[in-house]
């Protein structure tokens, strides 16, 4: 099966141009069929602060009440997916934003059932991703560049977690490709000491992950993120790894492994 990249654009580099232009021209340099997920950055919650709209976080996690979905859909799926999306057709690279309700390609359901209120927060599952649009879209040699805005398929748009939306979308289309899922952000990858750019884990197993997360050395936002890699390196996903955003194309960071 042919090779298809998922690449994660998350941190502080969607935040700063240059940065971002950056880690874009790299991306174009991938040869197989490529779809990149991104996040917001800080860009929401700056947002937020500037209208004076609570934030609130849990084990790493975005509590998204109704002023916070409309911040969230304004910068992820308006400004910063256009702005991405720009930059892209401006290194001749075509490129489509998408947010999942977009081609209906990420139905998602509203979290419910959990101690804590999430508020307008979309689960998904890869068997429900419309695999079709996408795969067309990659047959035309188009670029989805896809935000962290998903809906319910009853009018509601929902928040879901980019890091989850980049690992869904590589199961649900790992029966079509050869998919290498792959988390680029500000750091090295891993760190036994995220001050420290020398401690990185180049191997993370899933047992070690476990045992640091319990010692407290992998926590807050880095644990969502590195469930979602494990889970999706556990449906058959080729590869996963997390990584600097400069060092795509390179073999730096760290890899995943059962």
């Amino acid at each position: 099966m042919e090779t298809l990249h998922v690449v994660k654009i998350g941190g502080n580099i969607v935040n700063d141009e240059k940065k971002l232009d950056k880690f874009l021209s790299t991306f174009i340099q991938l040869n197989s069929p490529k779809i990149l997920v991104h996040g917001g950055g800080s860009s929401a919650s700056d947002l937020c602060q500037k209208l004076d709209i609570p934030i609130q976080m849990i084990n790493g996690r975005r509590i998204t009440d109704e002023p916070a979905l409309d911040v969230a859909v304004m910068v992820y799926a308006g400004l910063i997916n256009k702005k991405i999306v720009a930059r892209l057709q401006g290194q001749s690279c075509n490129a489509l934003g998408l947010s999942g309700a977009d081609l209906n390609i990420i139905p998602a359901e509203k979290r419910t059932g959990t101690e804590i209120d999430y508020g307008f927060v979309g689960d998904i599952h890869a068997d429900s991703i419309n695999t079709h649009f996408i795969t067309r879209l990659l047959d035309e040699q188009v670029i989805p560049a896809i935000s962290a805005i998903t809906h319910d398929t009853k009018g509601q748009l929902l928040n879901t977690n980019a890091d989850t939306i980049a690992s869904t979308l590589s199961v649900a289309l790992s029966d079509k490709y050869e998919v290498e899922l792959t988390y680029c952000f500000e750091k090295n990858g891993v760190l036994h000491d995220e001050d420290d750019e020398k401690t990185l884990i180049k191997t993370l197993e899933y047992d070690a992950f476990e045992n640091l997360k319990q010692k407290k050395v992998i926590h807050e936002g880095m644990i969502p993120k590195l469930d979602t890699a494990f889970e999706a390196l556990n449906k058959y996903v080729q590869r996963v790894q997390i990584k600097h955003a400069n060092n795509l194309l390179k073999d730096i960071g760290t890899k995943l492994s059962l």
